[in-house]
């Protein structure tokens, strides 16, 4: 089962080698310092101490020739992932000049997402080619290619507890539950509509997703069957992510609303908590993603008018409009560090994630 989804790329070789990306250094603002560009050109020179380990207050990462779709930070903070429409992942460090250290290839078509596993050694990816796969970041090399959708996938996510599973979601309407050991799915659920976003509960017994269909569907992965449904969004569902405490569900959705959700086991009725306004989707209908921050204080989502929203989860107050991107935002992720270097998005052409 389809929808309307992004144009695929044509297809190439595949190489599991770790190479520099080509620099890209043509930025217009002086207060941005470049990776891979001239350090003593790039960087702005700043008149107080700074706390942070990053060079200056805002970092432009440049190598992708591509739409970028997903960028996350590693457990640590040390690292940073990035996929593309042009089939690539490129691996960045997040202090000093956030230097590109590696590039990952192998998927046929775009990479729409990233997670890194716990002891982040190992990246896995779910691209437009119908795979996911899993990579050991410091060799380069491709451990394992996950065959079994049939259209694109969309999203994943990995278990954050107890053996390590991932999971799928897919424009063939099935959700693929995987051990990253073997190479088939552990089992398909099967859905209705396309599944555009997902993710696992903490305890790893509960999976919340997305599709085009506008709700949101919580199962019990025990009994494979829905148990509940969150309605409220009146548009496809663009991400899901899980607070910090595990209390409360964020979703975002091409109706340009990012919500809240009490996902407690005894929560009332209405689950709906806030609304959160100031990122519009644009007129791309991307996948837009928003995500909390380490203490589930602070919720920021991309957005189709080039900058990032930044609300305070408890009040829903609009704390900032981050401008600066040249396309939509389409991921935006904050540092697990307790650092000025508080999130990671991705720009549309051209650039890897940006960090601020």
């Amino acid at each position: 089962m389809s929808g309307e989804k992004r144009p695929a790329a044509e297809s190439f070789g595949s190489t599991q080698l770790v190479k520099r990306a080509k620099s890209d250094a043509n930025l217009g603002s002086s207060a941005v310092a470049v990776a891979n560009g001239s350090i003593q050109n790039g960087a702005l020179i700043q008149a107080v101490p700074r706390t942070s380990s990053l060079q200056s207050p805002v970092m432009e990462l440049t190598g992708h020739s591509g739409e970028i779709f997903a960028a996350r930070f590693d457990p640590t903070g040390q690292y940073i992932a990035s996929g593309s429409m042009d089939r690539s992942i490129l691996l960045w460090r997040t202090s000093g000049a956030c230097e590109n250290y590696g590039i990952l290839t192998g998927h046929k078509q775009a990479v729409l997402d990233l997670h890194w596993s716990r002891d982040s050694r190992v990246l896995f990816s779910a691209s437009a080619d119908m795979h996911l796969a899993s990579w050991d970041v410091e060799t380069g090399e491709r451990i394992r290619r996950h065959p079994g959708h049939e259209e694109i996938i969309n999203c994943m996510d990995v278990s954050k507890r107890g053996e390590e599973m991932l999971v799928s979601g897919s424009d063939d309407g099935y959700i693929g539950i995987w051990d990253p050991r073997t190479k088939d799915a552990v089992m398909f659920l099967e859905t209705d509509f396309p599944v555009t976003a997902i993710t696992l509960a903490e305890a790893g017994n509960e999976l919340f997703t997305g599709g085009i269909d506008n709700d949101i569907r919580v199962w019990d992965l025990r009994k494979q069957a829905v148990i509940y449904s969150l309605l409220g969004h009146t548009d496809t569902i663009t991400s899901l992510q899980i607070s910090p405490d595990t209390q409360t569900l964020l979703s975002n959705a091409q109706d340009s609303t990012v919500r809240t959700w009490d996902i407690r086991p005894f929560a009332p009725t209405d689950r709906r908590i806030r609304t959160f306004d100031g990122a519009p989707t644009g007129e791309e209908n991307n996948l837009i993603k928003a995500s909390w921050d380490s203490k589930g204080e602070k919720i920021a989502a991309g957005s189709g008018d080039q900058s990032v929203a930044i609300w305070d989860s408890r009040t829903g107050k609009l704390l900032n409009k981050l401008p600066g991107h040249r396309g939509t935002v389409n991921d935006v992720r904050f540092s697990p560090r307790d650092e000025p270097i508080s999130k990671c998005d991705s720009l549309q052409t051209n650039t890897a994630p940006s960090c601020h």
